[in-house]
């Protein structure tokens, strides 16, 4: 396993303990509960998929790259909606950087073992 990809796992696994924690942060309203529990599951299952494939199940790579897009996508209608905190469009923007950023790390070294062959 590269470094690289290990870097894009821990991009993704505090981006999963942020979102666990999405539900004591939330207000009530930016973002509401219901958007923060979903979120705290998509961390759950994102961060159980994280410590897999730490351990070398790459079987589990897609279904975090997708879980991880999801969530950093749920961040967007912050840009959109009124009455949103400045922090909250700070937090929501920080997310869908890092979620970019874990997914390149982690796709980066898939793209040299196929260049290699």
């Amino acid at each position: 396993m590269s470094r690289t990809f290990r870097a894009g796992l821990i991009v993704f696994g505090l981006l999963s303990v942020g979102d666990l924690a999405g539900p004591l942060l939330t207000d009530g309203e930016h973002p509401p509960m219901s958007v923060a529990l979903i979120g705290s599951a998509l961390g759950l299952v994102s961060l159980v998929l994280v410590v897999l494939a730490w351990r070398g199940t790459r079987r589990t790579v897609v279904p975090l790259l997708v879980l991880r897009i999801l969530s950093g996508l749920s961040a967007v209608p912050a840009f959109f909606a009124g009455d949103v905190p400045a922090a909250a469009m700070i937090a929501a923007g920080l997310t869908i950087a890092l979620t970019a950023a874990g997914t390149v790390l982690v796709l980066v070294p898939a793209r040299q073992l196929v260049g290699a062959r």
